[in-house]
């Protein structure tokens, strides 16, 4: 009979512990205060096929949400995407829908790695183009923004 590696014993150990900081795991969903009047129907369904589960507080938390290391990775995301663009809290001081047609165009929304996990939010290229249009229809769009990587963050606060 083998013997359980030691070493899988500290990866089962550490996996479990992992699990013990609540971050990531008691996903808010706080109630929508208030959305934009949307361009028209189509553009409102684009957006919450592609976008929603960052930018509204009606996020859809999938089981992995719930197990760290993942989870920590997801409610990053999410606590980040709301704090940039959110169309549940519109009003909101703090809310930068000028940069969501931008955002869409140049490819860095949504994000790579959601891709594989929410095949919904796949586009078409058709879809892509319409979504655009009816985000700068609804939301107007920033001219001559600049942004890096890191949303220019920094700037904004």
């Amino acid at each position: 009979m083998r013997r359980f590696p030691h070493g899988m014993l500290i990866l089962v150990a550490l996996a479990l512990a992992i699990q013990v900081p609540p971050y990531g795991r008691d996903h808010e969903t706080p109630g929508v205060l208030q959305q934009p009047d949307w361009d028209r129907p189509r553009t409102r369904e684009l957006f919450f096929r592609a976008c929603k589960d960052c930018h509204s507080n009606e996020t859809v938390w999938p089981w992995y949400s719930f197990v760290a290391p993942a989870s920590w990775l997801v409610q990053s995301d999410v606590d980040e995407g709301r704090s940039h663009f959110n169309v549940s809290e519109w009003g909101r001081a703090e809310n930068h829908a000028d940069e969501a047609a931008k955002m869409l165009r140049e490819g860095e929304m949504p994000l790579w790695f959601y891709l594989p996990a929410h095949p919904e939010a796949q586009l078409s290229d058709e879809e892509r183009e319409e979504l655009i249009a009816g985000l700068v229809a609804t939301f107007g769009e920033k001219a001559d923004q600049h942004h890096d990587h890191d949303h220019d963050h920094d700037l904004d606060h």
